[in-house]
């Protein structure tokens, strides 16, 4: 089914998966070699507040960062159509776990591509990374994968994720879902 929506025409395509998928490796990856832009949520949330996403979530709480998510993603999307730029937009890992931004992406007709990865995998990833403010323990890293789980289920499209980064992105060009753009 082609995407329909407002911004269906200009190609917005939104990469989700739990922290440690290859979001922002694999995003960048693929507007590089379709020649689209690309944005990461998670950074330009952060460049935003001036803040790291961590210290955020410990000032400021996990509801004010959702907010500031769903801010970052509906800047994303006009700034796509204002400037008329196809754009891969690398969500953050609960972005699409939150009812308001899969429907607005919907809305929008923008493809979403789970990248999809076993939990043991994205454990081994993540494990020593220290900023990640939803990664206490396995136990309830492993809890939270699950609570996500049926959310990134609901993605449009999924590819896996657990080679390296270039074997998903051209798992990604075999969809079917995008346009290269000629520079």
């Amino acid at each position: 089914m082609p995407p329909r929506g407002p911004l269906a025409h200009l190609r917005v395509v939104c990469l989700t998966g739990f922290m440690g998928s290859g979001k922002t490796t694999v995003g960048r990856m693929l507007a590089r070699q379709i020649g689209w832009r690309f944005v990461d949520l998670d950074e330009r949330i952060e460049e935003g507040a001036g803040l790291c996403i961590p210290t955020i979530f410990e000032r400021l709480g996990e509801a004010v960062f959702r907010q500031m998510e769903q801010e970052a993603l509906r800047e994303a999307l006009g700034q796509s159509a204002e400037r008329a730029q196809a754009t891969v937009i690398a969500l953050g890992g609960g972005t699409f776990a939150q009812p308001g931004n899969a429907a607005l992406l919907q809305e929008e007709g923008c493809p979403v591509v789970w990248l999809r990865c076993r939990p043991e995998v994205l454990l081994e990833r993540c494990a020593l990374v220290t900023n990640r403010p939803l990664f206490r323990d396995e136990a309830s890293f492993l809890a939270l994968y699950q609570q996500r789980l049926p959310y990134y289920e609901q993605a449009g499209h999924r590819v896996q994720s657990e080679a390296e980064p270039g074997a998903a992105v051209e798992q990604i060009l075999a969809l079917g879902i995008l346009e290269r753009v000629m520079t």
